[in-house]
């Protein structure tokens, strides 16, 4: 685990420099520092935005900039909080406490195949961890990328999935449950795009993120089919509340996601999860 900053109690003042729209109710701030930047966060790991006199959310890095100043948080418009940082307008202020939480394991990756699984919102904390390892290709063996989403609407990141499937040696897929008119692609959920997804069980890392359901069935799915449960990681963003492990309101049985995930491994995470009422 990643240890925060120094004073992680304080924000941070961070300039949404652009904000990008993904779906109806979701966006992508693109933040820089005011003054002194927070150190640099790991793929995966997540910081508390507050919006001046609202409050603050955990949200997920969903891009990191070398040398580490410039961060992407992809916030959905679901509440009081999140429906201010949504609408925060290039030039105004928020601020920003992390680096929180765990981080994607990909040194377990390095030799092997990547498999990542996401689901709708749940590509943002994954899309830096698939601009890694497409940054070090020489590491990894072969990338799959499987998305799923409700409906064309509801996809994110369209250009970086498009840009991800012209990349030499990678393969990507999408999928939605309800299509539109307009919608030419897979239909049904994003377990059944792994038929086809060009992965040696026993040397794949897999990397899961999404509703608990989807990762559960997932999971399942390439335990089955030979990965080992230690090779596969899910990212847990449930109900994370103080970032610090002290409100206890993302408890996941002995574990408290915002200090022991969200990252976790499915050693830990499926005997968890089996209980749908933790």
């Amino acid at each position: 685990m990643s240890a925060p900053a120094a004073d992680a109690t304080v924000p941070v003042p961070y300039r949404v420099v652009r904000s990008r729209r993904q779906t109806h109710d979701t966006a992508t701030l693109v933040l820089e520092p005011s003054g002194p930047a927070l150190p640099p966060f790991a793929p995966g790991q997540f910081a508390m935005l507050y919006a001046f006199g609202v409050g603050e959310v955990p949200v997920s890095v969903s891009g990191i900039t070398s040398p580490g100043r410039r961060l992407e948080h992809t916030v959905r418009a679901v509440g009081r909080v999140s429906g201010a940082l949504h609408g925060t307008a290039p030039g105004a202020g928020i601020g920003v406490r992390g680096p929180f939480g765990t981080a994607w394991d990909l040194a377990r990756a390095r030799g092997g195949d990547v498999l990542v699984v996401a689901g709708g919102i749940g590509l943002a904390p994954l899309r830096p961890l698939v601009r890694a390892v497409l940054g070090a290709p020489e590491q990894y063996g072969r990338l799959s990328v499987l998305v799923g989403a409700r409906g064309p609407a509801d996809l994110p990141f369209r250009d970086d999935v498009e840009a991800w499937a012209e990349a030499p040696g990678v393969h990507v897929a999408v999928t939605v449950d309800r299509p539109d008119r307009r919608w030419r692609g897979e239909v049904g959920v994003v377990t059944a795009l792994l038929d086809r997804a060009p992965f040696t069980p026993a040397r794949t890392a897999a990397f899961l993120c999404g509703p608990e359901v989807m990762m559960r069935a997932a999971a399942r799915d390439l335990l089955h089919r030979g990965v080992p449960a230690t090779r596969v990681q899910v990212s847990l963003e449930r109900n994370m509340h103080c970032a610090t492990g002290h409100c206890g309101h993302c408890q996941l049985g002995p574990l408290l996601l915002c200090r022991d995930g969200p990252v976790v491994d499915y050693c830990t995470a499926g005997p968890l999860l089996a209980y749908r009422e933790l």
